[in-house]
């Protein structure tokens, strides 16, 4: 079974994570800010390492299935380091999206039971889209 408690190194992961979100989402918002963006990616990186520990962020990030996400994602950092920020984010997303696209009908569960974000996304219109999705992973 897998151990859900919070002790203080997944704390610090949430909240590295957290922080890079927040950069990253800074910088896209001082038009492409490179140093901005650049710290984001490495707290959002550091972060999930911490929040899951070394060995599974390595087998999550090296399995087969996730290789085109891991390797768009590095090549979108890369990108952001030497200054193309704006290309490096698009290749950054893609890669983003495909890593994690195991993890999007769950969050779907999760932003239904917000109070006032789960009562819109009850409606039907937007219920479809979810009910379409979910279960699937992005096809590459």
């Amino acid at each position: 079974m897998v151990s859900f408690e919070m002790n203080d190194r997944k704390k610090i992961g949430l909240g590295l994570t957290g922080f890079g979100v927040f950069f990253s989402f800074l910088g896209i918002i001082f038009f492409f800010d490179k140093g901005l963006i650049a710290m984001g990616n490495i707290l959002f990186f550091s972060g999930v390492t911490l929040t899951i520990g070394l060995k599974s962020s390595m087998q999550f990030f090296m399995k087969r299935s996730n290789f085109k996400g891991t390797v768009s994602f590095g090549l979108g950092f890369i990108l952001v380091i030497i200054g193309w920020p704006i290309i490096g984010m698009i290749i950054e997303a893609y890669g983003f999206v495909v890593l994690f696209s195991g993890f999007w009908p769950t969050l779907a569960v999760f932003l239904q039971k917000i109070p006032i974000l789960g009562w819109l996304l009850q409606q039907p219109f937007v219920r479809s889209v979810f009910d379409r999705y979910r279960g699937k992973r992005v096809p590459v």
